[in-house]
Order: C-alpha cells, then structure tokens, then sequence
C-alpha cells in the first residue's frame, strides 16, 4: 500500500491535541482518532505551558515528548490547571501544537493544531460545591 493510500481510504493514525473544559478545569488530550495506532508520537508547543497552580511545567511532560505508541481510537488526557489559576496567572492563550508521528509501516506525518483557550475565560460553570449548596436548598 502507498503512503498516500492511508489518506484516501482513512485508514491511518490521526493524532490531535485538544484543550478541554469542564467546569472550571482544564486538561489536555492526547488522542489518536485515526484508524491505525500511531508510533513515535512526539508534540511540541510554541509556547510553554505551566499549570498545577504554577508548580509544573506541563508542556514538558514525558507524554508530549515521546509516546511510543498510541492506539487507534485511545486518548490520554493530562490535567492542566483551573481555568481560574491559569487565566490569573496569565498563562499563554493562543498556543500551537505540531504532532509527529508514524505508522506501523513508517509512513511519517506531521499536523499543527492552533487553540484559542481565550474562548474558555469567561464560561459560566457551576463547580461541585454549588451543587451541593442547591441540592440541600430543595
């Protein structure tokens, strides 16, 4: 099968990085969406990227700079920080993610995904002690 096969029938690994939200935390994602495990997966960031209240440097972990192998439709998700911490302590908004990876047959391929985590500031969530507060009005 040629290289460019893998692109017209799909079946190939597709690796993304996400920022995710979800009530006022934030985490990143690692995810091989496509249909064949991914090899020698490695992200680099344009900017640094420190979470855990400022205590980590998480845009170093060991998780972006060699992942030996991913498997078709398998994620990995790392926590990142509270949104609250993160946007207080002015952390980078607009960020770059260039993913390298390969096939089992050593196809090499590359993708760059920009994110906005501006669009996060200013959600409206209600965190689990709210929750609770509610929950024992009714």
């Amino acid at each position: 099968m040629k290289p460019d096969d893998h692109r017209d029938t799909g079946r190939r690994p597709e690796v993304i990085v996400e920022f995710l939200f979800d009530r006022g935390l934030l985490f990143i994602s690692l995810n091989n969406i496509g249909e064949r495990a991914a090899l020698n997966v490695s992200v680099k960031f344009d900017e640094k990227i420190v979470g855990l209240e400022g205590t980590k440097e998480i845009s170093t972990l060991p998780l972006f700079r060699s992942l030996q192998f991913l498997g078709p439709r398998r994620e990995i998700v790392t926590f990142l920080d509270t949104s609250a911490s993160y946007f207080k302590r002015k952390q980078p908004t607009k960020i770059t993610a260039k993913i390298s990876y390969q096939d089992a047959d050593t196809q090499k391929y590359s993708e760059s995904i920009s994110h906005d985590l501006e669009i996060y500031r200013e959600l409206v969530y209600l965190n689990s002690a709210m929750l609770t507060d509610a929950d024992s009005c009714s």
